[in-house]
């Protein structure tokens, strides 16, 4: 190698010895007769000394060096005179002495700052995405991905599993999101798909009899970007014979307990991990992937509501609504104006305006608690019985608010599980080091849809429903329950899985309750569905988001933060200029015409 040693990893220990270090100028210091680099390679950063006493070529040489110059320097490692320690670097006890130089390359000024962190507006780093790693936070995330993805294959080694590739160009089926599709030249007007996951290989690879299943797959969605979605993202893919639920839900228990305490040991886990049903879920939280760091649970009060003279509750009681509410804990002296902004965020959410009880804090308990101590336009329709009951249901104290939502069920829960959600983030109830883990078990089989007005899968169609549920997948779909399973940490989802269906005609009774005509069936699944003629065993899986793992484990807002070389939100590569029109030849040999 160019370098004999890497530039955070000199002590005191080596003062005296010879050495050869290669990097990036990071900061350059001229003292005149004195001239300090901080040399930053991978593995940190070392001070290197140019003193025109010992060489006036390397002193002249670095007299013309700037910022991102790529050196190699060799010198003596010398302990730094005393009051100029730097304890903020493993290797601050320590600096080089230059006796040779060599400038590998020179660099133009870079478009931000490569040594500071300061806010760069993210077009502007996607564009130079090569210098936006240089950037210590952003190599760190790629430390961290590396080491993640390390334990993550050890640990599955370790039990038995097999790391088994599957192919890239597959056949379209759907699968939930649009396909990326591929032209072949070879078969024109045909296509292959990108694989939204490996979905009906890895099940393919159980009925080969393979038993553990394991892949660091790429899988691709064209969908819309969001902070936590990429065109292209990274899963962990897992499939298992003879296996039942828990069995996977344990195993990933473990991995991830393992995966945390190893590789970011400063983060704390809940464990161990709650197992919740989706409708308690939706109930207490209103959202299938809570954050469980905090309470501030949703409580039903539509039984009191009923029994207002408050006409709003009376009628969308009637009209089988709920009324739904959280507490804010001390924020009774919230100004009309923060109201106001929380009245606009529900409605953001569909539901049609807030309803607020602030609890005087002047009242020592809540049995204390008077009506002329409770402000809210709904006050004076109810009792202070009534109030205190909704109080006592959310645990609230004097000084608290009571946020009340009443409409249509699934919106109020939705509008008000986002305003848990806010709530939480501005009051900063959730630790920022805590992973709260949760399994969400026990989802419907199918969901309706509005939109298409057919029922659809909450999940996939490949998804097990529960034996006793099986006689009226037809006749009562929306009761049906699935074996299916998410694994849910700190507000977002991290994975998601399900017991396979293994038995070929029920999979195709599935696929008809889906619309899907028997010839459509065997035109898009039929490989799939004869294999599972030759003996397929029963199977399931789970396959965990690389990408949002660690967006969480880095304390990123983003995935875009973890990934190497992420798209925008507009699912363009602007380091690439991709995607970008092709020549016409091209595109005659796939036979393809652009129709404008």
């Amino acid at each position: 190698m160019l370098k004999s040693h890497h530039c955070g990893e000199l002590r005191k220990e080596q003062v005296g010895e010879s050495v050869t270090l290669a990097g990036w100028i990071d900061r350059r210091r001229d003292h005149g007769d004195l001239i300090f680099i901080d040399l930053r390679d991978r593995s940190g950063i070392a001070q290197v000394v140019f003193n025109p006493g010992i060489s006036k070529k390397c002193h002249a040489i670095a007299e013309q060096c700037r910022s991102e110059f790529v050196l190699k320097v060799t010198g003596e490692v010398a302990p730094r005179p005393g009051g100029t320690v730097n304890p903020k670097l493993p290797s601050g006890e320590v600096e080089v002495i230059v006796k040779d130089v060599e400038v590998l390359n020179q660099a133009k000024t870079p478009p931000f700052y490569i040594n500071e962190e300061t806010e760069v507006d993210e077009s502007v780093r996607l564009k130079y995405r090569y210098l936006d790693l240089r950037r210590r936070r952003m190599l760190n995330n790629i430390i961290l991905r590396d080491k993640v993805v390390t334990n993550v294959r050890e640990y599955l080694h370790g039990r038995g599993f097999l790391e088994i590739e599957t192919p890239i160009l597959i056949k379209s089926t759907p699968e939930g999101a649009r396909d990326y599709l591929v032209p072949s030249r070879l078969y024109p007007g045909s296509f292959y798909a990108l694989p939204q996951s490996p979905q009906q290989l890895k099940q393919l690879l159980m009925v080969a009899g393979m038993e553990k299943y394991f892949q660091i797959a790429k899988c691709f969605r064209d969908e819309d970007s969001r902070a936590d979605r990429q065109p292209e993202h990274t899963q962990l893919d897992i499939e298992m014979s003879f296996v039942d639920q828990e069995d996977i839900l344990e195993l990933m228990e473990g991995l991830f307990i393992n995966l945390v305490e190893k590789v970011t040991p400063h983060k704390r886990v809940l464990k161990p991990f709650p197992r919740i049903g989706y409708r308690e879920a939706m109930e207490k939280y209103g959202s299938d992937k809570p954050d469980l760091r905090f309470g501030m649970e949703m409580r039903d009060f539509s039984d009191i509501a009923a029994q207002t003279e408050f006409s709003l509750f009376k009628k969308i009681v009637a009209e089988g609504g709920k009324v739904k509410g959280i507490c804010a804990p001390g924020c009774a002296d919230y100004s009309r104006n923060q109201l106001e902004e929380l009245n606009k965020y529900v409605q953001g959410y569909g539901a049609g305006g807030l309803l607020t009880f602030a609890l005087s804090s002047a009242a020592a308990s809540l049995k204390d608690l008077t009506l002329d101590g409770v402000k809210s336009v709904a006050a004076k329709y109810m009792t202070i019985d009534q109030i205190r009951e909704m109080s006592q249901r959310l645990s609230a104290k004097p000084g608290d608010l009571l946020l009340v939502i009443a409409g249509k069920p699934k919106v109020t829960d939705k509008a008000l599980g986002e305003l848990r959600r806010e709530m939480g983030s501005r009051l900063k109830l959730a630790d920022p080091n805590l992973l709260a883990f949760a399994f969400i078990v026990d989802f419907p089989l199918f969901t309706w849809s509005d939109e298409t007005r057919k029922w659809e899968p909450e999940h996939h169609p490949f998804v097990m429903p529960m034996a006793e549920d099986i006689p009226i997948l037809e006749t009562d779909p929306g009761k049906v329950c699935a074996r299916c399973y998410d694994m849910v940490c700190n507000g977002l989802e991290i994975a998601s899985g399900s017991i396979r269906i293994h038995i070929p005609e029920l999979q195709r009774r599935i696929f008809r309750f889906l619309g899907y005509k028997d010839a459509e069936v065997q035109e898009k699944f039929g490989g799939f569905l004869d294999a599972f003629e030759y003996g397929a065993p029963p199977h399931g899986g789970i396959a965990p988001g690389i990408d949002r793992l660690l967006m969480i484990l880095a304390g990123e807002q983003t995935i875009r933060d973890v990934m190497a070389f992420p798209k925008n939100q507009g699912a363009m590569d602007l380091m690439m200029d991709a995607p970008s029109p092709v020549r016409n030849e091209q595109l005659k040999e796939l036979h393809i015409k652009i129709v404008n």
